[in-house]
């Protein structure tokens, strides 16, 4: 049992990453939890009923001084679990979006990620001990028209979890890759995509998914993809052209989508 160990979980004020801090509660690891918005100082009042201790840090991981923020909150102490799930989206056409946007999705997606990772990474490997769980997606399999940067983003942490995970095969750490589907989270709000086929059709849960996840960290797996719908949707990808699958994409991305 993880009693008294360390869990840190970004995105942790909604969605997978609220349900991820819980599943670590549930299990008996302490937790330092970030996102960028105040909610995070409530869910750690609510993960505190569990009998854990919670530290929230609030804080913009889309910026090196965010992760420092939250690694001067970790300190010296070793780091158990880290579940690097922070992300936003970004729906309708590239050229019709705002680049602020558009950087600021790439600079949390993928900086910022990358940047905790080879932080608290160092540090698991000095130790040679801990376990790491990065929140991919099925997007990551599909070009993602109507999403493009997002999907682009999520096929990048897909591949960097896999090589990462062969570069400490000899080691105590193990790297887990967590691909969900659409979940039923504030994403596609957020994402400007209620307009969409995808951003008002039925969903995930978001507890079930992030429960998978944790769930295969614990046991050290490569990766886990939620749902039989998703699994499918992923063999699938492998042998469909890109092309095809961009087109298939935009049925469900493209603006005014959505059912009536």
């Amino acid at each position: 049992m993880p009693a008294n160990q360390l869990a840190v979980v970004t995105g942790a004020s909604t969605g997978i990453g609220l349900e991820l801090a819980r599943c670590c509660a549930q299990a008996g690891f302490n937790l330092v939890i970030a996102a960028d918005e105040p909610a995070i100082e409530r869910v750690a009042v609510d993960l505190r009923r569990l009998g854990v201790s919670a530290e929230a840090v609030e804080a913009d991981l889309a910026t090196t001084e965010g992760v420092d923020k939250l690694c001067a909150a970790v300190g010296d102490r070793p780091i158990a679990a880290l579940l690097a799930n922070a992300g936003v989206g970004l729906g309708k056409a590239f050229l019709d979006q705002d680049f602020a946007r558009i950087k600021h999705l790439v600079d949390t997606n993928i900086t910022g990620t990358l940047y905790l990772i080879h932080r608290a990474g160092n540090e698991m490997l000095r130790r040679n001990s801990g376990r790491i769980l990065i929140t991919g997606s099925i997007a990551g399999f599909t070009p993602g028209s109507f999403q493009a940067v997002y999907n682009a983003s999520k096929a990048f942490l897909d591949s960097f979890s896999f090589a990462l995970r062969e570069e400490l095969r000899d080691s105590g750490v193990t790297v887990t890759c967590l691909m969900p589907g659409a979940t039923e989270t504030e994403f596609f709000r957020r994402a400007d995509m209620m307009d969409t086929k995808v951003g008002t059709e039925q969903k995930d849960g978001a507890y079930e998914v992030a429960k998978a996840g944790f769930d295969a960290m614990m046991r050290g797996e490569a990766d886990i993809v939620t749902g039989l719908k998703n699994k499918v949707q992923t063999m699938v990808a492998n042998v469909t052209p890109n092309e095809m699958l961009a087109k298939q994409h935009r049925k469900m991305a493209e603006p005014g989508t959505a059912k009536s």
